[in-house]
């Protein structure tokens, strides 16, 4: 029994190693998209506040908006 335990715990292990390596090369393959962006011209500090914003569902975006305008307005940026 403790054998199949251990073989278990084994598979997981490297099933979550394999994973964490998938992540890593996605995340180079996003980093390198924004070095592409950046090197013809757009600011991908900007680009990451859009996808940010992309992910965000229509009322909670508005929600946001609202109150950064509020904020804004009560320092006197805007």
């Amino acid at each position: 029994m403790a054998e199949t335990t251990d073989d278990r715990l084994r598979l997981l292990i490297e099933r979550v190693e394999r994973l964490e390596e998938e992540k890593k090369g996605i995340a180079d393959d996003i980093r390198d998209t924004y070095a592409e962006a950046k090197a013809v011209g757009y600011d991908a500090k900007i680009m990451r506040q859009i996808v940010r914003l992309r992910k965000m569902n229509q009322d909670d975006r508005a929600e946001m908006e609202m109150l950064l305008d509020t904020y804004k307005a009560a320092l006197g940026l805007g």
